[in-house]
């Protein structure tokens, strides 16, 4: 009870600040309470109830998300809103494909499989193959040629996908699941087809609980030969990936690969990076150039020496390299190698470099054939860290413009905008950013402008304390995710959409739906 007026003033306000302990410990509970429950995601919901629309200065609704996900999806109208006027034509993600009379060019089944594996020279984990491999098959084609790829799933239990990593295929085929197709169950199968528009350096992986999938092996390289006849080279392919157990391979065996090549004999090495984290890739015994990143060809490049090449999480690099008259060439990256040469030449295994190529000044200008200056939408894609709740789980979570998932952007275009976006990253840690179904042109890093070759990626490091301006045409209808290809944190938050205006989904994310992308 509280103390009578007679009792001791001090008496009295330590009774007053007893009850406002109290109360303000009640609010902060119930506040705690409430933003506990609101985190909560429904059982099932669409991507595109994900988070507030975002039009970045373009046309759209004024109308935005009054909630996020509070006791369920948001409602009919709200959707509508972040996908065309009610009453307005809608196409569905399902009816974005290649010709279907089209016949096909290249045809090939994969067989998906969870099977104990043992990288050559490695050890033993339970991991998962296709056809019997890992990495899977190679995977080539011409450009202009439709590829089919029929997906079998043995007996994967979480299922299966395949995302086409850097191919701008159209979105029914881009391997996301709960966003552009349903995971493949065991005993089931999908059939992708595209038409190999592009040329370069690619690769495939799982887009199904994809962290443990593409971890434990299910991936594989894609090889996009150009249409136009050049100057005969060799070819080799370096798939980069770390195993279970920290077993760092490149095409799957740890230690020194080899290429057998003769001297002077000019090689392309295809790097592929498949793991979550960055890495750097560096030569010894010759120079090197920088032909392409991300499937993209460079303009001019120079010879390089003494440099390595950074290779964010995703990322491909081509590098040529020239055997020397005696030896060998050594592609070296941290804990693996791959040896180009005649049988027996031995090559240096000098450390890294210091230094690195700069990939915004490295080459000669050119005209990227888009002026970011006359952008029709600018956003923002904000990379910070709070502690909060994700779907009920309390943590420090990834934040995209101060919002914790779903609480996040949902970018809307429209087909045939410029978009300029700019990537600010005060998180405390790296994030490689990938956004499917199109190429980013780096405009900026730091408000330093492109001086070099053309820049154009669909993997980019993005440092802490890092920012960057990107400009793309958004030209590939869809709902397309765009998030940290380190894959723990897409699975911890840092994803959201691009979505064009008039584009939806029949499939579910959610715990009760069975996709689970990340």
């Amino acid at each position: 009870m509280p103390p009578s007026r007679t009792a001791p003033a001090a008496s009295r306000w330590a009774w007053f600040a007893r009850r406002l302990a109290v109360v303000v410990a009640a609010i902060a509970l119930a506040f705690v309470g409430w933003t506990w429950w609101s985190s909560i995601l429904p059982g099932t919901y669409s991507a595109m109830d994900m988070g507030v629309p975002e039009y970045g200065g373009g046309p759209g609704s004024a109308a935005v998300h009054a909630g996020t996900h509070g006791d369920s999806a948001v409602d009919a109208d709200t959707t509508a809103a972040a996908t065309g006027s009610a009453g307005d034509p809608t196409t569905s993600v399902t009816d974005l494909v290649a010709d279907p009379g089209r016949p096909v060019d290249v045809r090939v089944e994969l067989v998906a499989r969870a099977e104990r594996i043992t990288p050559a020279g490695g050890e033993p984990f339970d991991g998962f193959t296709l056809n019997g491999l890992s990495p899977g098959p190679d995977i080539r084609a011409t450009q202009g040629e439709l590829i089919e790829v029929v997906l079998r799933n043995d007996d994967v239990p979480d299922g299966v996908t395949l995302h086409w990593h850097g191919v701008d295929v159209p979105a029914a085929m881009d391997g996301v699941a709960g966003v552009t197709q349903d995971a493949v169950r065991a005993g089931e199968s999908f059939t992708y087809r595209f038409v190999a528009e592009q040329s370069g350096t690619f690769w495939y992986h799982s887009h199904q609980t994809s962290h443990p999938q593409v971890v434990g092996g299910l991936f594989g390289a894609l090889i996009l030969e150009p249409a136009a006849e050049i100057d005969a080279t060799a070819d080799a392919v370096a798939a980069i990936h770390t195993y279970p157990g920290g077993q760092r391979t490149i095409n799957g065996a740890t230690g020194d690969g080899h290429v057998r090549a003769e001297a002077g004999a000019t090689v392309r090495v295809r790097l592929i990076n498949t793991d979550s984290t960055p890495t750097s890739a560096w030569v010894t015994g010759a120079t090197f150039r920088v032909l392409a990143i991300d499937g993209e060809d460079l303009h001019s490049p120079g010879e390089v020496e003494e440099r390595a090449v950074g290779l964010t999480a995703g990322a491909r690099a081509d590098l040529e390299v020239v055997v020397p008259r005696r030896g060998a060439v050594r592609v070296q990256v941290p804990g693996a190698s791959l040896v180009i040469g005649p049988d027996g030449a031995e090559a240096d295994t000098s450390s890294a470099p210091g230094e690195t190529v700069d990939l915004l000044t490295y080459g000669e200008p050119a005209d990227p054939g888009l002026d970011p200056a006359d952008a029709d939408r600018t956003f923002s894609y904000d990379i910070g860290r709070l502690p909060g709740f994700l779907d009920g789980l309390p943590g420090y979570w990834w934040t995209i413009n101060g919002g914790i998932l779903p609480a996040v952007p949902m970018y809307m275009v429209d087909e045939g905008d410029t978009v300029v976006m700019r990537i600010v990253n005060n998180s405390g840690e790296v994030h490689p950013m990938h956004l499917h179904g199109h190429h980013l042109l780096v405009v900026s890093r730091d408000g330093q402008p492109s001086t070099g070759s053309p820049w154009w990626v669909d993997s980019l490091d993005v440092a802490h304390g890092e920012s960057y301006e990107v400009a793309f045409v958004a030209d590939n209808p869809g709902i397309w995710m765009d998030h940290c290809h380190n894959l723990p944190h897409a699975a911890e938050g840092l994803m959201t959409h691009l979505a064009y205006t008039g584009v939806t989904t029949p499939f579910r994310l959610g715990r009760d739906s069975g996709n689970d992308p990340e």
